[in-house]
């Protein structure tokens, strides 16, 4: 019979003899583990509701590889987590320090060793984390990211991750030797998810046409999908949070319960608030986005804390943490950061409020030492657990971001991570990956790309897809075509990182971003580069004069003097305005036809060689 040896509130059996030290993670027994690997399998189902959540958020041409990039989120993060990352943030060898553990690399206690099952079950639980982490960043990078790049990236940002979870929950961190509070993950996961997304959007710049019109949203490539991704989400947070107590033995299995349901009461909040705040934004429609990012905020905010709020404070972090979220997207499309999924807000900015609450509302979970039997300072606890977590906020949010932006640049330099405009224009699914959707194809693309290519035909694959803004492009490029004959004018000017860029909704702005990587690859005289910078100011109705160019102007806002007019009260010259201003607008919505698809087609052999 065992001999097992009781903590307060805890039960774990005598472990002698072993191979790896004992650390808190480890005093878990067998219903302990049961829990945590069930924990663990659900957990993982949560990049199925990733990956829907993202692919349906963009064009359903980028749909595909939205999916495969979860996958290489997995498979290669996993594999460096394993490798390095598990020992940087629980290691304890002898050259463990507060910022970063040493050992336990290469995870594998043989058979025989007392805490094989309690390692493994400890692992596997961990790395479930640590493959969420990038896997936020893959939405934010969305629909302009080379591929090949982004795999490098993935395969290397678990350091982004594990160095300050060690920070947090390793023995050696020093945030936790100071009393850091995170119990599943609001900052270690989260926030540095989220800082890393507005650091990638941040560095890669908006897509091409982002901005053509104002801050309203692409359309979604498929709302269902985004709406079924949060529910899988939803159900997988669960397990992110009652998981997190590490499992049920002793006064354990009290506290995830608690933390089920306050997960439950958090979105609740959220949700409610969502659904007013989209309500009254929108004149009575409900926009899928708008609830949806208040939902993830809200579950995002409540789950540092999530066994140690009361009801109806988890609420009211539900409700603060969504309208930080709504509050953040138009921000953050203000300052022209292209966030598809709204990772940077939905995990960054609720993520910070969520390490923030802790200090403010949470209670000693006694009998557990969770938060070595301090309070939040609306608990009677003082400020000393408020600056702990405010610090703790400060520090994850900055590696992040800085250690994000430092990495991405390394990889620019062995492999450019900003698609070319050929590809993003015609989609990663068929660049990258060769897929050919049906009915949602890319013939115009390629019919506009095609005086700026060596390419001489096309396959029979369809229209371009749902982004308006490459369909602003496109339908640029093909006028240009009618106005040339075909043939580009010798003196375009050559591409700037100013290329698409709004100037009349810019001077409203104290930010203006372009990203650091966002530059265009190869030869940069080319006539597909020298022509979208030829349209940058006719796009966004800009006078402008320049040595070699003509001066032109396009008109895209109504004027004043013709708000509220009746038909009937233009003139010939204002109707004519008028007329000019509707056609720019319908041009940027139009749908082309099956005859005009047939037309493109027609023009078209069947060999795509220049992607191919």
């Amino acid at each position: 019979m065992e001999n097992w040896t009781y903590h307060i509130g805890l039960r774990s059996p005598n472990l002698t003899n072993t191979t790896v030290n004992l650390q808190e993670n480890f005093e878990i027994d067998l219903e302990d583990t049961n829990w945590i690997l069930t924990s663990s399998f659900i957990i993982f189902t949560m990049q199925t509701g990733f990956g829907m959540l993202e692919s349906g958020c963009v064009s359903i041409k980028n749909e595909a590889n939205i999916m495969m990039k979860n996958l290489a989120d997995i498979s290669l993060g996993g594999l460096t987590y394993w490798i390095f990352g598990y020992g940087l943030s629980f290691g304890e060898g002898p050259l463990s320090n507060p910022f970063v553990g040493v050992g336990n690399f290469l995870v594998d206690p043989p058979v025989g060793d007392a805490l094989m099952g309690p390692v493994f079950a400890s692992f596997l639980f961990q790395l479930s984390f640590a493959t969420t982490a990038t896997t936020i960043v893959s939405g934010a990078m969305a629909e302009r990211c080379n591929f090949k790049a982004y795999c490098l990236f993935s395969f290397l940002n678990t350091i982004v991750y594990c160095v300050p979870a060690g920070w947090v929950w390793g023995q050696h961190g020093f945030l936790n030797q100071l009393g850091a509070v995170d119990i599943a993950g609001s900052g270690p996961v989260h926030l540095i998810g989220g800082s890393s997304a507005f650091a990638s959007a941040l560095m890669l710049g908006p897509r091409l046409g982002r901005y053509a019109r104002g801050t309203a949203p692409l359309p979604l490539g498929n709302p269902v999908n985004v709406v079924m991704g949060t529910f899988v989400l939803w159900w997988g947070w669960l397990a992110f949070n009652s998981g997190s107590t590490y499992g049920v033995s002793g006064a354990k299995w009290q506290y995830a319960a608690r933390a089920a349901v306050m997960t439950m009461m958090g979105s609740f909040g959220g949700g409610c608030f969502g659904l007013f705040f989209t309500l009254i934004k929108n004149k009575g429609r409900a926009d899928v986005m708008d609830l949806v990012n208040s939902i993830l905020g809200s579950l995002v905010a409540v789950t540092a804390g999530c066994f140690l709020y009361r009801a109806w404070e988890a609420i009211v972090i539900g409700v603060v943490g969504a309208a930080i979220v709504s509050a953040s997207v138009p921000l953050l499309d203000k300052m022209r950061i292209d966030d598809p999924v709204s990772a940077s807000a939905v995990h960054g900015a609720s993520g910070l409020w969520g390490v923030i609450a802790v200090g403010l509302f949470a209670d000693n979970p006694i009998p557990m030492d969770t938060t070595n039997g301090r309070s939040g300072l609306f608990k009677g606890g003082g400020w000393y657990l408020l600056g702990v977590q405010t610090l703790t906020g400060v520090c994850l949010l900055a590696w992040g971001a800085l250690v994000t932006m430092a990495l991405l640049w390394l990889i620019d330099r062995v492999l450019t991570i900003r698609m070319d405009p050929y590809e993003e224009l015609l989609g990663a699914d068929l660049t990258e990956h060769k897929i050919r959707h049906s009915q949602i194809g890319v013939s115009r693309a390629v019919s506009a790309l095609r005086p700026y290519h060596r390419s001489h035909s096309i396959e029979e694959i369809g229209s371009i897809g749902v982004n308006t803004g490459h369909n602003l492009v496109v339908d640029r490029l093909q006028e240009i075509q009618k106005k040339k004959k075909g043939k580009m004018d010798e003196n375009l000017k050559i591409y700037t990182n100013n290329g698409f860029i709004d100037e009349s909704f810019s001077e409203s702005s104290t930010f203006k971003n372009n990203g650091f990587l966002n530059k265009r690859p190869g030869n940069p005289e080319n006539d597909l580069h020298r022509a979208l910078d030829s349209m940058e100011n006719d796009i966004y109705g800009k006078t402008f004069k320049a040595k070699s160019e003509p001066k032109c102007s396009t008109i895209t806002v109504i004027p004043e003097d013709l708000k509220g007019k009746k038909f009937k009260e233009l003139s010939v010259s204002e109707l004519e305005e008028l007329g000019e201003m509707n056609a720019s607008q319908e041009r940027f919505r139009y749908r082309y036809t099956e005859d005009d698809y047939k037309n493109d087609v027609d023009r078209a052999a069947p060999v795509m060689t220049w992607i191919d």
